[in-house]
């Protein structure tokens, strides 16, 4: 059975706090550039979620 079959997690491509010391430039600035792309999807999404907090306001004047 396939359901039986155990798979491991990947590890995420960065975790905070994760030691750098034997990462090259070239990853860091990977990395980097990753991580900057998370920031703008996270703003992008607090972004949405207080317009739908303001329009729901404005119909049940919260």
């Amino acid at each position: 059975m396939d359901d039986d079959i155990w798979t491991p997690k990947r590890p995420a491509a960065h975790e905070i706090g994760q030691k750098l010391d034997d990462l090259s430039v070239d990853d860091l600035e990977a990395r980097a550039a990753s991580l900057r792309a998370e920031i703008e999807r996270i703003e992008a999404a607090i972004t949405a979620k207080r317009a739908a907090l303001e329009a729901a306001g404005s119909v049940f004047k919260l």
